[in-house]
């Protein structure tokens, strides 16, 4: 290994580290999340997601493995070029279907199809790898018990005054150009209403938590590497009166025009000062910069329709557990969110009377 890569640290069981009553705070989780399943569903008559509830983009694509990549980065799904069918799930944050002019964090779930390989769950028999992310380095909490106090505020107000919704995500816009004006930023006041009115497609997302990479430790990052996409990063878009602006804006970007993004890795090399169990620590690009291992490739389509949203956002379940071993998630948010998942993935199941399955594999 050169003295411009890093040295990873090779992972060992002693660095998860539970919390103390993690098993009531999964509990609780669960019932939280639920709760916010059952509000939305009663009030659309449709039963969502508990969190990333509205998609904008229903993506088919391929991932293709980049050839000789490092042995620290050649783990898990990368472990040998290849090109797999990907499906990409574009979203906002809260459990309800908010107008678009309530602007949240976007996030991306990747499905990737077709992948071999020992499970992180016992008795998995899926062939898929989902990996999903935010367009942004860190998580709002950093352990399970302040993700859960956290989660408590929007449960508690899923689906209510959603016009004061707007003013207040208006309001905390303001603030936070400031904030980033003055050289800073707020994954706080961005978590609640904050986030910039930016083109979603131009983003740059983040697992914000860590994972298995074989024997290593890492984070992923996806971002746009296409020109189309890159020109839109960072390119203002007008939520206005537009309950769905963000899809719509997806809708024509893939009506004419493809894209491409860049997978790339991150190793910890620095357990003190890229921790494992608070994930709200952004790990240093000086100590381990993002690196290629794969690139995604979306060919022009329709990127969103009542018949690919009953597809995806009713037929499939994206979950970090929904792995390989060697990408299985770590850190006490990831633990208890292992069941939240497949609560989730049931109460939509059955009160959508849709199965809820695994894609299988298909040619690229």
């Amino acid at each position: 290994m050169s003295d411009a890569f890093p040295v990873p640290l090779r992972f060992q069981p002693h660095f998860e580290q539970p919390e103390d009553d993690e098993a009531e705070t999964g509990r609780e989780l669960v019932e939280t999340m639920r709760k916010i399943s059952e509000k939305v569903h009663a009030d659309e008559g449709h039963a969502y997601r508990s969190v990333h509830a509205k998609s904008h983009g229903l993506l088919e694509g391929t991932l293709t493995v980049l050839d000789g990549l490092p042995e620290a980065l050649a783990q898990g799904v990368f472990a040998r070029p290849g090109r797999f069918p990907v499906v990409m799930r574009l979203s906002t944050v809260p459990g309800d279907l908010l107008d678009d002019s309530v602007s949240t964090p976007r996030g991306v779930a990747l499905k990737v199809i077709g992948v071999d390989g020992e499970r992180a769950v016992a008795g998995d028999t899926a062939t898929t790898q989902d990996f999903l992310m935010v367009n942004g380095p860190v998580f709002a909490a950093p352990t399970a018990k302040r993700f859960l106090a956290n989660l408590k505020l929007p449960a508690a107000t899923t689906d209510k005054a959603p016009g004061l919704k707007r003013v207040l995500s208006a309001t905390l816009r303001g603030v936070e150009s400031l904030v980033e004006k003055a050289g800073g930023h707020s994954a706080t006041l961005v978590a609640l209403g904050g986030q910039p009115p930016v083109h979603i497609l131009g983003e740059t997302f983040f697992t914000q938590v860590p994972m298995r990479h074989g024997p290593y430790i890492a984070k992923l990052s996806l971002a746009p590497v296409s020109p189309g996409l890159v020109a839109l990063t960072g390119a203002k878009i007008d939520l206005g009166e537009q309950p769905n602006a963000l899809r719509e804006a997806v809708r024509r970007h893939f009506a004419s025009e493809g894209g491409e993004w860049e997978l790339r890795v991150q190793l910890c090399t620095d357990l003190e000062r890229m921790p494992i169990e608070d994930a709200s620590v952004e790990w240093p690009e000086a100590l381990s910069p993002h690196q290629p291992v794969a690139r995604i490739t979306v060919p022009p389509q329709e990127a969103w329709s009542e018949a690919r949203s009953l597809a995806v956002d009713d037929g499939m379940a994206f979950s970090p557990w929904h792995a390989l071993a060697a990408h299985r998630p770590l850190g006490s948010i990831m633990r208890v969110r292992r069941a939240a998942y497949e609560m989730a993935a049931r109460f939509r199941s059955e009160r959508n009377a849709r199965k809820v399955a695994e894609p299988q594999r298909a040619a690229p």
